[in-house]
Formats: structure tokens, sequence, C-alpha cells
């Protein structure tokens, strides 16, 4: 059983795809994970090619008992080549098969917007709204691995009546 200065590391892996954007939901994360108490060096990023990608790794990582949470951030984009839905659902359920056969919380940060160009008003929303996105997954993962420990210490569920 593991106490929470016992906890590991977190590994965030990203598709290289639209790295510069994504780059603004990996700062974010660590931003807010540093808020959590969280050490940057305790937080290995991997760059892979694509999503698609990212599932595979999750796991590799899942079962190298190293990680205590995993990220997978990613940006699929309509390219007018391929459905891209197609991709982003396969990541999202890799993610989760990932998280259920391991015991180890995986998050996804993997967005799929309807429109997006590579323009100036497009790179402005993206980059606003993947910082967003970034903070939200780190507070899910600092929530869940907050919640985790205290299953594992075998404390009684907080009781929300009482806080309100």
């Amino acid at each position: 059983m593991r106490t929470k200065k016992q906890t590991r590391r977190i590994a965030y892996i990203q598709s290289s795809w639209h790295s510069a954007l994504l780059a603004h939901s990996r700062l974010a994360f660590y931003d807010t994970m540093a808020h959590y108490g969280w050490a940057l060096n305790r937080i290995d990023t991997y760059d892979v090619p694509g999503a698609f990608e990212i599932p595979l790794l999750a796991k590799r990582a899942a079962l190298s008992g190293r990680y205590d949470a995993i990220v997978g951030a990613a940006l699929v984009v309509d390219g007018g080549i391929y459905r891209h839905e197609f991709v982003a659902q396969a990541v999202v359920d890799g993610l989760m098969r990932v998280q259920l056969e391991t015991n180890v919380p995986v998050f996804s940060m993997s967005l799929t917007p309807h429109h997006f160009h590579s323009h100036g008003d497009h790179e402005k929303f993206f980059s606003d709204h993947l910082q967003h996105k970034g903070r939200e997954v780190a507070d899910a993962c600092a929530g869940m691995l907050d919640a985790l420990n205290r299953f594992e210490l075998d404390l009684p569920p907080q009781d929300l009546d009482q806080a309100a």
C-alpha cells in the first residue's frame, strides 16, 4: 500500500501532430500539477507520431509499474482524407481499456474539433482552449490520485453533506 509521499511518477504522452498547439495544454498541465505539489521531474513526457499510437505507449507505461497515472494528449483534426472521428474514438476507447486492464488511472486530453484551420483565429482560440484543457486534466489527475490514495489507506469517504 502506498501513501501520498510514496507516489512515483506520471507519464504524459503527446501526439507530435499539432505539437505547437498541444504545448499549451502540456505546460498548463505542468503548472497545475506543480500547484498540487508535483515536482516536474516526476512527470515524464513522451512524444509519439500520432494520436493512434498513444494507447500502446500508455499500456506499456502502465505495465511498467513506474507510473501512478498516465495522460494522453492529442488534437485530432479533420484533414479531409479520413474520418478523424474514427481515430479519436479509437484513442479514447484504447485509453479506457488500458485503465481498466491495468488498474492505473489513464486520462484523455484528446480533442476532436468540428472545424479546424491553421490560421490566426483558430490558432489563438485553440491555444487558449488547450490551456484550459491542460488545467482540467491536471485537476482530474490530482483528484483521482487523491481518491485512490484515500481508498488505499481505507479512509472513510468524504461526507459531502458536512462539507456544505
